[in-house]
């Protein structure tokens, strides 16, 4: 899937979500909330490139009537939904939990990037930019007459500096990394137990429509069906976790031995090494090796990882 086949979603009047087909590495969603007189819009992420992200920003233009973006969150510090930052307008105060601000001062994948996907993703052209704007609990923003409160659950889960933008009046939510709708989550930068402790904390939201960083958007019953599609996922890395330590088997061989079922058919299966390499080092009391776990994610799969970024 490429540039074009995204699409600015009108969820409720006012609230839009950036919609990114497929969702695997690097493809994200992304949310825009824009003030009822026009005025000014907030985004809510950026994407990896500057094609894809200009594309976002082109639509949001189109859809408000070229209100001008003043503000803007990061859900969390990965490049898919921070790489793009740069091309928001200079004045834009862009905002995000203050562990994720320093987790995007300090990224590694910025400057050097593994080569791990196939086709490699391109921000040759990106400039590095932090928020300017930090909080550690919560954060209220209001774009015009609308209220976004931006929240961190209080714990490391997909990332230690993971926040949601929630929208009260709309019963909108933008759960960022937080869900991965019928994709593969990911975990290897945060924490298995965090990650399942925010599942129940999003569904106390109890959101109309929710915007997933990854998948299809959501909203009504279908929430809680997504919610604990992720809990099921997280309780079957945590079994297998504990099954392949008590075999003392690595990571590697406890994913080569363990059956997907309902999740075979999600993209990025592969992730699961990953996700392994994660809850066995939470298990341990010891810092994840990355090279590892990349090294085995790739002899997990025969070789690079899909990307369509």
């Amino acid at each position: 899937m490429g540039v074009a086949d995204a699409s600015l979603v009108e969820i409720v009047p006012g609230a839009h979500a950036w919609v990114q087909p497929e969702g695997g590495w690097w493809v994200n969603n992304a949310g825009l909330v824009a003030a009822e007189d026009g005025s000014r819009a907030m985004v809510v992420d950026t994407c990896v490139s500057s094609a894809r992200t200009l594309r976002f920003l082109e639509a949001a233009a189109e859809a408000t009537g070229g209100a001008p973006v003043r503000m803007a969150v990061n859900t969390h510090q990965h490049g898919d939904h921070t790489y793009g930052n740069h091309l928001l307008p200079g004045g834009t105060v862009i905002a995000a939990q203050e562990k994720a601000r320093d987790a995007i001062v300090e990224d590694p994948f910025f400057d050097d990037v593994p080569r791990v996907w196939e086709p490699m993703p391109d921000w040759s052209d990106a400039v590095r930019r932090p928020p300017e704007l930090t909080f550690r609990e919560e954060l209220t923003l209001h774009v015009g007459g609308v209220r976004a409160e931006v929240r961190h659950p209080g714990y490391t889960a997909h990332t230690p500096g993971d926040a949601v933008v929630w929208l009260p009046e709309q019963r909108v939510l933008y759960a960022g990394d937080l869900v991965f709708n019928r994709v593969t989550p990911l975990i290897f930068m945060g924490s298995l137990e965090g990650a399942r402790r925010a599942v129940e904390w999003l569904d106390g939201f109890g959101a109309d429509h929710l915007v997933p960083g990854h998948g299809a958007l959501l909203e009504g019953a279908g929430i809680a069906g997504a919610l604990a599609e992720q809990e099921r996922y997280y309780a079957f890395v945590a079994r297998t976790a504990e099954r392949g330590r008590k075999d003392g088997i690595g990571p590697l061989e406890a994913a080569r031995g363990a059956d997907l079922g309902e999740f075979a058919s999600w993209p990025d299966a592969e992730r699961i090494v990953l996700n392994l390499h994660r809850a066995y080092a939470d298990a341990e009391g010891r810092e994840m090796d990355m090279v590892a776990a990349f090294t085995d994610t790739l002899a997990f799969t025969g070789g690079p990882l899909p990307c369509d970024a």
